[in-house]
């Protein structure tokens, strides 16, 4: 059940609040806009409103990548898991959107979902659940390859379950 009840922190851009990602408008390169801005597609966020806000990788930026770090989760077990659902948009010719475990033993990030060049330019929604015995943090990584108009990675409405 995906309600947006009280055991579910949601992060749907439209403020600058969110628990999960604390500072999302520090992190480079993610710009929060509407499909109004004036910067190319998306054109509305998931449920097709134009003037609501989702996250996108800015055009204008030189860089062609950009990570959105969480909050550090506590470990996973049998009765905390942690299940994060969001909506994406890559893109057809070069958008790139990872997801990635940060685990606090480790420096290294292992990636744990992938999506690259969607044959259309749509919403999509995925649900990626996460097993850690150790604190971790998660991170989604967007990257664009070419600067042409239009190219972009965006996110919306990330929710995090009750055991994240």
């Amino acid at each position: 059940c995906f309600n947006s009840g009280s055991s579910w922190d949601k992060c749907d851009f439209e403020t600058n609040l969110c628990k999960a990602l604390p500072e999302f408008s520090l992190h480079p390169g993610w710009i929060r806009r509407n499909g109004q801005s004036g910067m190319g597609p998306p054109y509305s966020d998931h449920h097709g409103n134009g003037s609501a806000y989702f996250l996108s990788l800015s055009s204008e930026m030189q860089s062609s990548s950009a990570a959105l770090r969480t909050n550090v989760f506590l470990p996973t077990d049998e009765e905390r898991i942690c299940q994060i659902r969001f909506h994406y948009w890559v893109s057809q010719m070069s958008g790139t959107l990872m997801v990635g475990l940060q685990k606090h033993s480790e420096d290294t990030v292992a990636n744990i979902w992938q999506v690259s060049g969607e044959l259309r330019n749509q919403w999509n929604v995925n649900t990626i659940t996460i097993n850690s015995t150790e604190k971790y943090e998660v991170i989604f990584w967007g990257m664009v390859e070419t600067q042409r108009q239009g190219e972009t990675v965006a996110i919306d409405d990330i929710t995090f379950s009750e055991g994240c």
